[in-house]
């Protein structure tokens, strides 16, 4: 794979990370309500999430949802129902304040890392991106090389994002300000991963 292709994944994996979604505001609400030590596990666990799907389209991701598409189905409501799940956990822990605040998002025996690559698994914004997107721009026979290349690129593309999301929102000042919000903030938060989720969940295949 060249330098040329290569340079062009990492520019489009930049775009697609950065756009809106849960991820984003998972990122967000972790490092403000929590600081910076829980939301960099988020961050970890979001860009090995990522990894995965990325590891999955390599392996012929498209290829399997078109002979099953079954698969695709299953995966897409199991995601939804997961950004719902997150989205009312997020509007009615909106009223805590910050200090009540532990890990009440993830499911008993979970880290912030594993919540993390739970939530980019369950993004619909992945689901797409690498099942149609991503697949359709890499080299028709990718050599070993080219997978590590890739997987590398995409790895460090979205630990680097979501840690400087993670950085910059747990510094004093957006904190101070979260706290002053977080109620309200908190319920919008929960509602647009919620919506998130209901779009993946009535979306037609």
């Amino acid at each position: 794979m060249t330098v040329a292709a290569l340079t062009h994944l990492m520019l489009l994996q930049v775009l697609i990370a950065m756009s809106p979604g849960p991820a984003v505001v998972l990122t967000i609400r972790t490092a403000a309500s929590k600081g910076a030590r829980a939301a960099l596990k988020i961050s970890l666990g979001l860009a090995l999430g990522i990894l995965l799907w990325a590891i999955a389209a390599l392996a012929g991701l498209a290829v399997l949802f078109e002979v099953m598409p079954w698969i695709q189905t299953g995966l897409r409501l199991i995601g939804a129902a997961f950004l719902v799940w997150i989205g009312i956990r997020l509007w009615r822990d909106a009223s805590h304040p910050l200090a009540e605040i532990g890990t009440e998002l993830a499911p008993q025996g979970y880290s912030g890392v594993g919540l993390g690559v739970w939530t980019n698994l369950a993004n619909p914004k992945a689901l797409a991106y690498f099942a149609a997107v991503f697949t359709g721009i890499l080299p028709v026979n990718v050599t070993f090389a080219d997978a590590a290349a890739i997987l590398a690129v995409v790895f460090i593309v979205e630990a680097a994002w979501y840690t400087s999301v993670a950085l910059v929102f747990s510094r004093p000042a957006p904190r101070q300000i979260y706290a002053r919000v977080k109620a309200g903030l908190e319920r919008f938060f929960g509602a647009l991963i919620a919506a998130f989720g209901l779009r993946l969940l009535f979306e037609r295949t």
